[in-house]
């Protein structure tokens, strides 16, 4: 259970990254609400997670699913760039979230 707590964590920080570009430093009420209800609920399954889960693999899947999502929907719906280098970066990063995952040592 601890990995589908890590992985909705995750997916709730690629929503409030969403949301803070959205939120417009916080001058939008409504966004500004969503996007910080995103951050408790994604701190709180990062909580539940860690009670399983080692430290430094649950911490950097979290921000691997967060970094690497934010900037795939940064590229599909912002039109950020879609560089080659840009893209390698992204895969990278996706790669160090799978080799966390695979080699996680993760408490029994």
């Amino acid at each position: 259970m601890a990995w589908v707590y890590l992985i909705l964590a995750g997916i709730c920080e690629i929503g409030w990254a969403y949301g803070l570009k959205y939120s417009e430093g916080f001058t939008k009420p409504v966004v500004s609400i969503i996007t910080v209800a995103g951050m408790i609920l994604s701190f709180v399954l990062l909580s539940q997670a860690m009670k399983t889960l080692p430290l430094g693999t649950a911490y950097g899947i979290w921000t691997g699913i967060g970094a690497a999502g934010s900037a795939i929907l940064g590229i599909v719906f912002l039109n950020e760039p879609r560089d080659l280098v840009r893209i390698l970066c992204i895969l990278m990063i996706v790669a160090g979230v799978v080799g966390l995952k695979v080699f996680s040592g993760e408490v029994k």
